[in-house]
């Protein structure tokens, strides 16, 4: 999340994914005041106007928070009020409008006061590393972008090559600087590239990206493991053991480790941990949470409200919490464990 501090009260944000919105629907609250760009239907008067016809336009508005909501899960943000100021005096004070905060829309947020864990949380995400996660063969390449536990993919990228059998006039020098360029357009300053797949094409182009300038400055590195190209050696990458030691500090590899270690609690028949919305609100009741991944799966199914405020209530305690979404297997895996899972410091009963 891009973040500038305005003042003590004021802080503009600007979220670059689905978490940054999970962590502004935990962070906006009733009563906050929220200003950003809109728009909205303002009324024609013209003399042969139609009543029920009216011009939309853009505009800045400052709401008095009434109502927020993650809509669609975590694509985007609605937040509802009453406006209390507008760049356009045609837009009276005291109605009600929504604003629909989507990835890379910009807002400030004024509170009275902000609390500790509140600007924790809109600045959590900006110490986290990107990966640029390139699975690559000689006939095709899958590409995606991934931070925290988000895969952002881009389409696969084909060579040409005719393969084995058939002789052709392919040039993968060509098809290399196809892959370096889709690449660039979405590697970030902080982001290192790790490339994998089948044979030797993987180190060929690990050569061929270090010697450019433009990426010389990132950090690149080759993966043996990884036996298929496109997007299915995406997916088994961030499924493999490779994946957890060499970004072990990474959220993905954390939230991994934290599944596995909830498995094998489960067939030890150990009581220290949670599955499930119930349990694991119980179990943070009793202050015996170490550590908590949920998916979009649990805000979907369960009240949105009682969720947030279990998720605040818990990490102001110290717990540690993940969220999950359906662009990996780690997310479809905790969905299928009822959506939230924990790790119990102790032992509780059921």
């Amino acid at each position: 999340m891009i973040t500038k501090i305005i003042d003590d009260n004021s802080i503009s944000v600007m979220p670059e994914d689905s978490d940054d919105l999970l962590n502004l629907r935990r962070v906006i609250r009733e009563g906050d005041k929220v200003i950003g760009d809109t728009t909205r239907v303002i009324k024609q008067e013209k003399e042969y106007a139609r009543p029920d016809r009216g011009e939309r336009i853009r505009i800045r508005v400052a709401l008095n928070v009434e109502k927020i909501s993650l809509d669609n899960v975590l694509d985007r943000l609605r937040i509802g009020g009453t406006i209390l100021e507008s760049s356009n005096e045609a837009v009276p004070h005291g109605s009600h409008h929504s604003f629909i905060l989507k990835i890379n829309d910009g807002i400030t947020i004024s509170k009275k006061k902000w609390l500790t864990i509140e600007k924790n949380l809109i600045s959590s995400n900006n110490k986290q590393i990107g990966f640029i996660l390139v699975a690559i063969d000689k006939t095709d390449c899958g590409i995606a972008r991934l931070k925290g536990t988000h895969l952002e993919f881009l389409p696969n990228i084909y060579s040409g090559s005719g393969g084995k059998r058939y002789k052709t006039n392919f040039n993968i020098e060509k098809f290399f600087e196809q892959v370096q360029q889709a690449i660039s357009s979405i590697i970030k300053k902080t982001d290192s590239i790790i490339i994998f797949g089948p044979g030797e094409t993987k180190k060929r182009f690990v050569n061929f990206l270090q010697k450019l300038p433009t990426l010389k400055k990132f950090k690149i590195e080759s993966v043996e493991g990884i036996d298929s190209g496109g997007e299915d050696g995406i997916y088994t990458f961030t499924k493999s053991q490779t994946m957890k030691e060499i970004m072990s500090e990474s959220k993905l590899a954390k939230v991994s480790s934290i599944i596995d270690e909830v498995m094998i609690r489960a067939n030890q028949k150990s009581r220290k941990f949670t599955m499930g919305f119930d349990e694991t609100l119980r179990a943070n009741e009793l202050g015996a949470i170490e550590s908590v991944v949920f998916s979009d799966n649990s805000i979907q199914t369960n009240n949105e409200v009682k969720v947030i405020e279990f998720l605040n209530d818990a990490e102001s305690k110290g717990v540690k919490t993940y969220s999950v979404d359906s662009s990996t297997d780690i997310g479809l895996r905790v969905t299928g464990l009822g959506g939230m899972i924990s790790l119990l410091r102790y032992a509780i009963e059921s």
